[in-house]
């Protein structure tokens, strides 16, 4: 969207208000209900590209989004409210002031400046600049927004950046290709104090500095991004911070630990992704009583329930060598017609597998296809 249709989208908050609502009553004929309300077809699918983000907008913004202003590749890479708000008031713990470098439509800064910090955005596209000013202005909230290099802005206290990992060939999964690289922004960012870099949650270890902070997050169980936490602001190895219901739960460690490997339990244990990434397997098996089956599988087991937001829990019924043609019979002697099949480590597909097994019944389970030592294996359990 073109600065000049911004600039006349927030002009005419009526305008929005229709878009909207042909979107919704008319769906795919809402450009022809506008152009023959004599609405400029440009500005009318601006306004429509907007309400269709702002839908989407709302899974990660709530109610918010139905007063901001999206891209399609600004909302894909825009920080969950929940998180940006849970980050905004770490940097307000230990900051007055906070930079916000690559900002991006700005989103980020609406957290900071919400937390009472005041905020320096800056952005290298003058358009995207143009979006962080509006959604400060419709936000009713301060935040100074410039026009610039992010390498060349001056940082010694706090600063937060999160660079672009878009390119017009797509989602860069390399840091030395975000925009800036990843080791270029790292060195930039050695002279604040106290600063953050949020990235995709693929992010190797290897990329990790020495003396800072990983932070892998989870909203909901889906990882939605990694954070490098620098200077002052590094207080741990590595963090797996889950969000669950709107309740934040945190575990930390070294990351270097490693879980003691026996046998099959009663009780299988499946951390969350953030934990896998993070590294923290062996301590969350410490909090569990708990233990692997095989050093390269992040499945758990323990003899006992416990209680954690950090992982899934399932009753273990049966443990089966992973041959299809016996599970098949197992399963109809069973009755088991639904079949939920995960796997780790055994590199089948499940979706083949389910109709090698050609289910029937009303019996619903899980089938876990593993790793016990370095045998395959199906783990016939119910979610607890």
């Amino acid at each position: 969207m073109r600065t000049s249709l911004l600039e006349a989208l927030t002009a005419d908050p009526g305008l929005q208000e229709r878009a909207a609502a042909a979107l919704d009553r008319d769906g795919d004929r809402a450009p022809l209900t506008l152009r023959k309300a004599g609405i400029d077809p440009d500005l009318a699918a601006a306004a429509l590209t907007l309400a269709d983000l702002r839908r989407h907008a709302r899974t990660k913004f709530g109610d918010r989004a139905d007063r901001l202003y999206f891209t399609r590749a600004g909302l894909e890479q825009a920080t969950r409210w929940p998180v940006a708000v849970r980050r905004a008031a770490r940097f307000a713990a230990a900051a007055d002031r906070v930079a916000d470098l690559c900002c991006g439509l700005g989103t980020e800064a609406l957290a900071f400046a919400e937390a009472g910090l005041e905020v320096a955005a800056v952005d290298m596209s003058e358009e995207t600049a143009a979006y962080a000013r509006a959604n400060a202005a419709a936000a009713g909230l301060r935040v100074d927004v410039r026009v610039g290099d992010a390498m060349a802005f001056p940082v010694s206290g706090a600063a937060f950046a999160d660079p672009a990992r878009r390119s017009g060939a797509g989602r860069n999964f390399n840091p030395a290709d975000y925009s800036p690289p990843l080791d270029d922004l790292l060195r930039h960012l050695s002279g604040a104090r106290f600063a953050a870099v949020k990235l995709g949650p693929g992010i190797g270890h290897d990329w990790i500095p020495d003396g800072a902070e990983a932070e892998w997050v989870s909203v909901d169980r889906d990882v939605v991004e990694a954070c490098l936490w620098l200077g002052e602001a590094a207080q741990v190895k590595r963090r797996a911070s889950l969000c669950k219901a709107g309740e934040w739960h945190e575990l930390t460690g070294s990351g270097e630990e490693r879980a003691e490997v026996g046998e099959v339990a009663d009780y299988l244990y499946e951390p969350d992704g953030a934990v896998i990434r993070a590294g923290l397997v062996a301590e969350l098996a410490e909090r569990l009583n708990a233990h692997t089956a095989s050093e390269q599988i992040a499945f758990l087991y323990g003899d006992g329930l416990i209680e954690t937001p950090f992982a899934r829990a399932w009753k273990v019924e049966a443990v089966w060598p992973l041959h299809p043609k016996k599970l098949k019979a197992l399963l109809a002697d069973r009755g088991i017609g639904r079949l939920t099949i995960k796997q780790r480590g055994t590199g089948i597909d499940p979706a083949a597998l389910r109709k090698q097994l050609k289910l029937k019944g009303d019996a619903e389970a899980t089938l876990v296809a593993t790793r016990i030592g370095e045998a395959h294996a199906a783990i016939l359990c119910a979610e607890v």
